[in-house]
């Protein structure tokens, strides 16, 4: 039988043991802390270069995509080729999981050369961040949204990517009775279709990330990091689009408690953890604030 020392002895080994691999859950758990570069654009479109060394001088190896344009026919990121940015991202020892485009470039005209540029640029993943008001507000439009994603998702698959879906809060504001997020994820293949669950704004919603972790686990590979002063009131889109009107704030210095959302970590999948601020008064300040609060952050 145990006695009280071997207990005692017992008990302090496995709360040792627990301490240590929540406290280096993110190394533990190939856990990486990213930012998309949205946050940094007004930077970017000053001095490209010097942004990246910035951004890399914050502490990050990963940097998420956005705001891609065609040019001629070709994809270009802040004007570079595909090639161009591959190498700068190199130089600064930058790597590039995941890419955000936009609704229409997932068409079969279009998302061919989203796939070459995603293999140049070596993402695991390809994300679409929004879709637009009108196309919300058409009958069966969330149901529609999905085949497409399904489509996609299989030519992901296909070519050796992950396709996702990045939320922002109206996901979670009823239609005809049913929330979009639970119709995505019920007519989303969960092997074609995985979600960046977008934290700040779930919470901003008022529902629960960690409801979602438990009832579809696995399927939540990158989460968007981001945290609120207050909750705002929201609405179904209009001028609240892309966080203009939310009082934002970096990440630990708000009322969103990540101990609790990351406990759940394992069970949702999450791979990485993508910084973002849409609005920072000061970019590299916020970025840098932010990865030191993660950083040091156990659960």
């Amino acid at each position: 039988m145990m006695n009280r020392r071997t207990f005692l002895k017992t008990a302090t080994t496995v709360t040792a043991a627990t301490f240590l691999a929540n406290k280096f859950s993110w190394a533990a758990g190939g856990h990486k802390i990213g930012v998309q570069l949205y946050t940094v654009r007004d930077a970017i479109a000053q001095d490209f270069d010097g942004s990246l060394a910035k951004v890399a001088a914050a502490g990050y190896k990963e940097v998420e995509l956005a705001g891609f344009s065609f040019d001629n026919g070709e994809v270009r990121y802040f004007g570079k080729t595909p090639k161009e940015l591959r190498a700068a991202l190199d130089h600064h020892g930058l790597a590039a999981p995941s890419t955000h485009v936009n609704y229409a470039s997932l068409s079969p005209e279009n998302f061919p050369k989203i796939l070459d540029a995603s293999k140049t640029l070596s993402h695991q993943y390809i994300v679409n961040p929004w879709i637009e008001e009108e196309i919300r507000m058409q009958p069966d439009s969330w149901k529609r949204v999905g085949e497409t994603f399904n489509r996609v998702g299989d030519d992901c698959k296909k070519a050796g990517f992950q396709f996702g879906y990045h939320n922002h809060w109206f996901e979670f504001l009823p239609v005809d009775g049913k929330l979009p997020y639970d119709i995505l994820l019920k007519e989303c293949d969960p092997k074609l279709v995985k979600m960046e669950m977008d934290l700040c704004w779930i919470t901003a919603a008022g529902a629960d990330p960690v409801k979602y972790f438990n009832l579809y686990p696995g399927r939540f590979p990158l989460v968007h990091v981001k945290d609120l002063k207050k909750i705002p009131p929201i609405t179904t889109g209009g001028a609240q689009n892309f966080g203009d009107t939310v009082d934002l704030t970096e990440v630990g210095s708000g009322i969103i408690d990540w101990k609790r959302i990351f406990a759940s970590a394992n069970k949702a999948g999450i791979k990485v953890y993508i910084v973002e601020h849409d609005h920072p008064a000061a970019a590299f300040d916020s970025i840098k604030t932010s990865y030191g609060y993660l950083s040091k952050l156990s659960w």
